[in-house]
């Protein structure tokens, strides 16, 4: 496992651990136990992976999940830390860091801020880079439902855009900010929006994500 990918794994595994199984996420509808069973089967089963290309397959992908969930919670937080079995995709160094760092850096804020006491994190510049240059490669994928035109600005003036479109609401913020904000969780997402009222209404409760 690479760097990024490595320690955001290991701190989502210590959230995980810290909130306990039945503590809420951002994940509508799923608690803690349910996103750490959501990891395991992610990194061990392919199913889960073919049933966002294969619909037919999600049903089964989500009973699998759920039978998953049933293990006792120490079990799976154990598995995630330990990370994918070799025969695994995410076992490949280059796969992990392109499709782990991002998904398990959104997953532990979607544990840290669905708790009342939660604060923000800083991430260090370097960081903070790799997750700017994750976002202007899936942007336009992540703001392709968005019903209005949408630009993604760092606070450095470096910008992406996820939605081509008028009008157009502009989201300012830090690439960690803008990142859960194009992931679909724009209510927790400490930004700024900007643009006429109607535009920045519509991006604040557009369909933003992979789903």
């Amino acid at each position: 496992m690479s760097t990024h990918a490595k320690r955001e794994r290991l701190l989502l595994a210590d959230q995980l651990e810290t909130v306990g199984p039945e503590a809420p996420t951002l994940c509508e509808g799923w608690s803690a136990r349910d996103l750490a069973a959501h990891l395991v089967v992610r990194e061990r089963n392919v199913e889960p992976i073919a049933s966002v290309v294969v619909r037919p397959l999600a049903t089964r992908a989500e009973r699998v999940r759920a039978e998953t969930a049933a293990r006792p919670y120490d079990e799976l937080i154990q598995l995630i830390r330990t990370g994918p079995p070799r025969r695994s995709p995410f076992a490949l160094k280059q796969l992990d860091e392109a499709a782990n760092t991002v998904e398990f850096f959104v997953h532990a804020e979607d544990v840290r801020r669905a708790q009342p006491d939660w604060a923000p994190r800083a991430l260090d510049p370097v960081f903070a880079d790799a997750l700017w240059k994750r976002l202007e490669t899936v942007a336009k994928l992540l703001g392709r439902r968005s019903p209005v035109g949408l630009v993604l600005r760092r606070p450095n003036g470096q910008t992406v855009v996820a939605r081509k479109g008028l009008p157009v609401a502009t989201v300012t913020g830090d690439p960690g900010e803008l990142l859960l904000f194009a992931y679909g969780r724009q209510e927790a997402a400490r930004v700024e929006l900007s643009g006429d009222d109607d535009a920045v209404a519509k991006a604040r409760s557009a369909p933003l994500g992979l789903g």
